[in-house]
């Protein structure tokens, strides 16, 4: 798969072709980042702002902000924030293609990161991910603890690395899957209690001193690059490091080089140059070699585009019949007078908001029908049986997609007792037309549950599509989510069921068009300014199909 290493000046045997324009809505991503989440009770996405000195111009985002520090990515000319995630997966749900890893290897203190960091600022690409290897060192035993506080335990050795974390966790992110990432404590020499999460993205660049050393390991870079530094300047830089950094002292930092650093370098690491497409001299300070390796990457995103075809979704599935999976609560004349009244653009705020909670209020009771119960048997306070039915799943977790999808929640917890909640925004890239991720918080352990999906419009299916292959992605099963909002359009019906087929779609009612601008007619207008009393978009469309088309 790789090519035989380029020669000195690190130029490829053959010339990259130019840089391709920029990958649309990419996010970036870093080993240093600080996730935005609260460890007891919730993963999140660590990308969440809007990107700052691209070529583009800025866009006004509506996101909820963490109060820890902000996830980004400093380098030496500017602060690469993160941005919406754009698709990454076609009109079946699944994935279009897999992000492009690059393998960055050499010795300890070569500069494998400040390459790495120089690639990402050059690639003006802002959906990167950072993969360390020293994330991914193993759990010492009691005797490797007391060798390596005595500076007497081999860290440089490959058997010292968890390979079969890391390919997993690779696989992942390529994949464009969540994972949990190990936060090492190089003072301790210990794993931290608490992980990292990662999102997959377009571009990852996974660094390391052994990032060669595995033969299944090799196989997931589709970029090898040897950063090839002077022995000398490595052992500063070495020195400086550990001192600084890990409350080392000069002897033992010395010792540890001659007695295990260098001999691994010379056994392990530097015959795994002949591995590599690209060799790097002198690091970070071969601007020549920064630059092919940028141009080359851009060729291959350009490649990888995937572009979301709003037109295509909207025409694929016409005159279908409707899908089994689709449940729609029996239009009463109770239902249907609630209907009028939000419908009716005569209709004040206050009204708005207590039929509209009615609504939900029905439409939760409905959806619960729908989870698996099993027989049971009880005693009454009069000593008697009393054979009923239990809910037969762990737990249950609702999921909000943010903003309109929020005011459902006080319904979920009036009927679902300690039920857990998790968010998810949504937007439409202006520019591009493709629904962006900018931000995602879930609860821990969340595949074990049935989830409760809420939006309170669905026009095109696209946000709909995209939370739903969050959800999978973070191992939720698709037979055990569950699909409510109180209007819907026959598009997004269909393009729901279409891409997951065994998604529960549950809705109060079912519209049949949806118009140019993807609206849905004659539709509810823009509930979330009907709901919170902000202004109107023109039209009075519904702001969740112009932020988050669907």
């Amino acid at each position: 798969m790789a090519a035989p290493p380029a020669s000195a000046d690190a130029a490829p045997s053959s010339p990259p072709p130019p840089a391709a324009p920029d990958a649309p809505g990419a996010c970036a991503g870093g080993q240093s980042e600080t996730a935005c989440e609260d460890r007891s009770n919730a993963g999140s996405l660590d990308r969440l702002l809007p990107t700052v000195g691209t070529r583009r111009s800025p866009r006004k985002r509506t996101t909820s902000q963490c109060k820890s520090e902000p996830p980004l990515l400093r380098t030496s000319k500017r602060t690469i924030y993160t941005a919406g995630r754009p698709p990454w997966y076609n009109e079946h749900g699944t994935q279009s293609k897999e992000a492009f890893a690059i393998g960055l290897g050499g010795g300890s203190a070569s500069g494998k990161t400040t390459v790495a960091r120089m690639i990402i600022e050059a690639l003006d690409v802002p959906w990167v991910v950072l993969l360390s290897m020293d994330s991914f060192y193993k759990v010492l035993t009691q005797q490797q603890q007391e060798q390596a506080a005595h500076n007497d335990f081999n860290f440089d050795h490959p058997d010292a690395f968890d390979f079969d974390l890391i390919i997993s966790t690779l696989k992942k992110l390529k994949q464009g899957r969540s994972v949990q990432v190990p936060i090492y404590d190089f003072t301790t020499h210990s794993r931290k209690k608490d992980w990292k999460t990662l999102y997959g993205a377009n571009v990852i660049i996974f660094e390391g001193i052994m990032a060669f050393a595995d033969k299944t390991l090799l196989e997931l870079l589709d970029m090898r690059i040897f950063v090839d530094t002077d022995s000398d300047i490595r052992l500063v830089r070495r020195l400086r490091r550990d001192i600084s950094e890990r409350g080392r002292d000069i002897e033992g930092v010395i010792k540890q080089y001659h007695k295990f650093v260098k001999p691994a370098f010379d056994q392990y690491i530097q015959p795994t140059m002949r591995l590599a497409d690209i060799v790097v001299p002198r690091g970070s300070g071969n601007a020549v070699a920064i630059d092919l390796i940028v141009q080359h990457v851009h060729s291959q995103l350009e490649e990888r585009e995937l572009r979301w075809d709003m037109a295509a979704l909207a025409s694929a599935h016409q005159c279908h019949p409707l899908p089994q999976t689709l449940s729609v609560l029996k239009s009463t004349p109770q239902v249907r007078g609630m209907h009028t009244i939000i419908r009716d653009r005569e209709t004040s705020r206050d009204e708005f908001i207590f039929y509209s909670k009615r609504l939900m209020r029905l439409l939760i009771e409905h959806a619960l029908s729908f989870l698996p119960f099993q027989d049971c048997v009880v005693q009454t306070p009069q000593g008697q049986d009393y054979a009923g039915k239990c809910y037969a799943g762990k737990q249950i977790t609702g999921v909000s997609i943010l903003r309109a999808g929020e005011t459902m929640e006080p319904a979920l917890r009036a009927v679902c007792k300690d039920v857990r909640i998790g968010t998810i925004l949504i937007q439409t890239n202006q520019l591009t037309g493709e629904p962006e991720l900018h931000y995602l918080r879930l609860p821990k352990d969340i595949s074990d549950d049935h989830v409760i999906l809420m939006d309170c419009t669905v026009s095109t299916g696209a946000a709909a599509m995209m939370a739903v292959r969050v959800l999978l992605d973070h191992d939720v099963p698709e037979d055990k989510i569950f699909l409510l909002s109180l209007l819907m359009a026959e598009m997004g019906v269909h393009s729901v069921a279409y891409a997951f087929p065994r998604v529960r779609i549950i809705t109060t009612a079912v519209d049949k068009r949806v118009n140019d601008l993807f609206r849905i007619i004659p539709g509810i207008g823009n509930f979330g300014d009907r709901y919170f009393g902000t202004d109107a978009v023109p039209d009075g469309s519904d702001e969740e199909e112009v932020a988050s088309t669907g």
